[in-house]
C-alpha cells in the first residue's frame, strides 16, 4: 500500500489523489451575482447537504492552486450573500462544464453556455431554467481554510425556497431517482451518472437490527464463495429463516441439486454457496439464507 504525508506532496498532486479517492461527488452549479447584478455561474464538486432542520447546504469555491487567487463566486457572496444552488443533471452536463471556463468577471456565464436564467423569488441571483431541481439560499456564513493556492472556502446556505420539475416527481410527488438523471464528479475529466443502470438499493439499517457478521454460523462465514461484503449482507438480516422455511425451499427449489450432488457433500455445499452468491447480488436476502442453511437442515 502506498503511503504519503500529505504536507510532503505538492498541492497539485495532493488534490488529483484527493478527488481521485473521494467520489463521486454531486455537483453545486452555483448561480450569484455581484454588487452591479452582474450574473454568473460555476460548478463546484467540493458541495454537499449538512442538515435539514435547518435545510443547509455547503459548497467550496477554492482558492486557484496556480495563483491562489479566489473565484468569481466567492467574490460574488461576500458582496452579496444569496446564491442559488441548480442540480446537474445529465441533459445539462456539458453546459455544466463549459461554465466552469475561466471568463471574465464582467461576462456571464448563462450566455456563453445557453441555459436560461429564470428570477428566483426571494433572493437576486438567477435560477437555471433547465435544472430539474433549484435552491434558492441564502448564505449564512462564509468559512476561509487558508490563504494559499487550493485552499477551500466553505460557503455555508440556507435554503428559503426550493423549486422542483414535475418531470422528475413520482407519483407521491416525491423525486424519483430514476428520472432525476443526476451527474456526479469523479477524478481528472471523468464524470459519472447516476441512472438505473448503475444505481441500486440497500435497505438502511435504521429502523432494524442485523444480526450481524459475528452471528453468522462458522461453515458460511469461512465459504471460499463469500466475500466479507457478502457477509455483511447476510449480516443484515432481523432473524434467520425458521426450519420450516427452510425445509420448505429446499423441497421447491434445491432438490434437483440435492439429488445431484448427494454423495459429494464438498461439491454440495460449494454450489449451495454459489447460488446464495447470486440472491445476495439480487438482494434476495431471505432467499440467500435459505439456501446456505439448507446445507445442514435434515
Amino acid at each position: 500500500m502506498l503511503t504519503l504525508d500529505p504536507k510532503e506532496l505538492e498541492i497539485p498532486v495532493l488534490h488529483k489523489y484527493l478527488l481521485g479517492a473521494i467520489g463521486p461527488r454531486p455537483i453545486a452549479f452555483a448561480s450569484t451575482v455581484d454588487k452591479n447584478g452582474v450574473d454568473n455561474l460555476a460548478p463546484f464538486s467540493f458541495f454537499n447537504v449538512f442538515s435539514a432542520n435547518p435545510p443547509i447546504l455547503i459548497f467550496s469555491p477554492a482558492r486557484s492552486g496556480r495563483t491562489g487567487a479566489t473565484k468569481d463566486t466567492y467574490n460574488n457572496v461576500k458582496e452579496v450573500p444569496e446564491v442559488v444552488i441548480n442540480v446537474v443533471n445529465y441533459d445539462i452536463v456539458h453546459q455544466m462544464s463549459l461554465a466552469s471556463s475561466p471568463f471574465s468577471p464582467e461576462v456571464s456565464e448563462f450566455e456563453k453556455t445557453g441555459l436560461t436564467p429564470l428570477n428566483s423569488e426571494l433572493i437576486k441571483p438567477k435560477r437555471v431554467k433547465e435544472s430539474p431541481v433549484q435552491f434558492e439560499c441564502k448564505v449564512i456564513e462564509v468559512k476561509e481554510l487558508g490563504t494559499g493556492g487550493g485552499a477551500g472556502n466553505l460557503i455555508i446556505c440556507e435554503v428559503v425556497k426550493i423549486h422542483i420539475a414535475e418531470e422528475v416527481l413520482d407519483d407521491k410527488q416525491m423525486i424519483d431517482q430514476k428520472k432525476i438523471d443526476l451527474v456526479s464528479r469523479m477524478g481528472g475529466n471523468w464524470y459519472c451518472r447516476a441512472d438505473e443502470h448503475s444505481m441500486f438499493e440497500i435497505e438502511k439499517p435504521i429502523t432494524t437490527i442485523g444480526i450481524g457478521y459475528d452471528a453468522i454460523p462458522e461453515d458460511i462465514r469461512s465459504s471460499e464463495i463469500l466475500s466479507a461484503n457478502d457477509l455483511g449482507q447476510l449480516g443484515g438480516i432481523e432473524a434467520l429463516p425458521d426450519e420450516t422455511d427452510v425445509n420448505e425451499y429446499k423441497l421447491l427449489e434445491l432438490s434437483d441439486l440435492f439429488m445431484e450432488l448427494e454423495d459429494n457433500a464438498s461439491a454440495l455445499e460449494i454450489e449451495l454457496h454459489k447460488k446464495a452468491k447470486e440472491l445476495l447480488k439480487q438482494n434476495n436476502l431471505e432467499d440467500a439464507w435459505k439456501t446456505l442453511l439448507a446445507f445442514n437442515n435434515g
